[in-house]
C-alpha cells in the first residue's frame, strides 16, 4: 500500500500554460477540437494570440477565456488562463460583486493582495477570493507569469456564513488516495470536502501511470479540467479522446466520463466543480 509520499507530486511537477504564438502558415489546419452539446474539448494548440481577450481594468495582460455560461451548457462558472507581463496586473480585476474565484499559478511571479494581507504566488500557488473581496494582483518577475482564474458567483445558505480566503501551495496539500486504488489515483482537495460554506472545488486530480476512472462517472456536477502535465485517454459522453498537457475540457451536468493515464509521467489536472447546493428548481 503506497504512503502520502509516494503519491505526492515530484519535485519535476509541472503546470501547462496555453502556448499562445501563431502556427507555421504549413500546419494542417484540421485539429482535435470538440464541440458537443454535452462535453467541448479545447486543445493547447488552438490556444493562440489571436483568440486572447483583453480585459477592461487589467493593464499588460491578455486572457484565454476557456468558459463562460452558455444557456443550454454548462451554466455556473467562468475559466481564464490570463498571462501578465512583467508588472502587468489589476487593482480591480473582478466586475461582479458576488463573483468569488481560484487562482493557481501555473509559471512567472505574482503579488496578490487581499484586503490589507499581501501573498507572493509562485508556481503552485492557490488562492481562494471570496465574493466582495477587494484585491489586486502584479506579475512582480522579471518573465510573464500565467496564472488560471476560475469564477463563480457564490450562492449564499440562510444560517451558513460565506468562507474566509485560503491560500496556500500544491506541495502543502497531502493527496488522498481513492478507496481500493493503492494510491494510483488521488486528489488533492485545497478546502475541506465537507465544508459546507464552499458552493464550488477546484482541486489537483492524479493519476500514475495506467491508473483509471473504472466506471464512467454520470452526475450533476459541471467540471472543466485543465490537463497540468502528462497524457490520458479521456472518455467524454461517448467517444474517448487522447488529451496531454495544456488540453482543456469542458463538460455540462450528466455527461458521463472516465480516464486510462498513459505515458511514463502522472497524470494531473486541475478540476472544477460545483457542489453543496441544491439545484435551482426554475431558471
Amino acid at each position: 500500500m503506497r504512503d502520502a509520499s509516494d503519491i505526492r507530486p515530484a519535485p519535476t511537477a509541472t503546470y501547462a500554460f496555453p502556448p499562445g504564438g501563431l502556427p507555421d502558415q504549413r500546419q494542417d489546419p484540421e485539429g482535435r477540437a470538440i464541440f458537443t452539446t454535452a462535453y467541448a474539448v479545447i486543445p493547447a494548440d488552438t490556444m493562440r494570440d489571436i483568440v486572447t481577450s483583453f480585459l477592461p481594468g487589467w493593464v499588460h495582460a491578455r486572457a484565454w477565456i476557456l468558459a463562460r455560461p452558455l444557456s443550454g451548457f454548462a451554466e455556473t462558472f467562468a475559466q481564464y488562463a490570463v498571462e501578465l507581463a512583467p508588472g502587468g496586473g489589476s487593482n480591480a480585476p473582478e466586475p461582479d460583486h458576488d463573483a468569488q474565484a481560484v487562482i493557481f499559478v501555473a509559471h512567472g511571479q505574482a503579488r496578490l493582495t487581499l484586503g490589507r494581507d499581501t501573498y507572493d504566488l509562485r508556481p503552485g500557488s492557490y488562492a481562494y477570493i471570496p465574493a466582495s473581496a477587494v484585491w489586486t494582483i502584479f506579475n512582480i518577475g522579471d518573465e510573464p507569469c500565467g496564472f488560471h482564474w476560475i469564477r463563480k458567483r457564490y450562492r449564499k445558505v440562510r444560517g451558513i456564513s460565506p468562507p474566509e480566503a485560503r491560500i496556500t501551495h500544491d506541495d502543502d496539500v497531502t493527496p488522498v488516495p481513492m478507496p481500493d486504488t493503492d494510491g494510483v489515483w488521488a486528489t488533492q482537495r485545497f478546502v475541506d470536502p465537507l465544508d459546507l460554506r464552499h458552493d464550488f472545488h477546484v482541486n489537483i486530480v492524479t493519476f500514475r501511470p495506467g491508473g483509471r476512472i473504472p466506471f464512467a462517472e454520470t452526475h450533476v456536477m459541471e467540471h472543466g479540467l485543465y490537463v497540468l502535465q502528462g497524457e490520458a485517454d479521456y472518455l467524454l459522453n461517448d467517444t474517448w479522446v487522447h488529451v496531454g498537457p495544456g488540453d482543456f475540457m469542458w463538460l455540462r451536468a450528466f455527461c458521463p466520463q472516465a480516464c486510462i493515464a498513459k505515458g511514463s509521467e502522472p497524470f494531473r489536472y486541475l478540476l472544477y466543480k460545483d457542489v453543496n447546493r441544491h439545484p435551482e428548481l426554475s431558471l
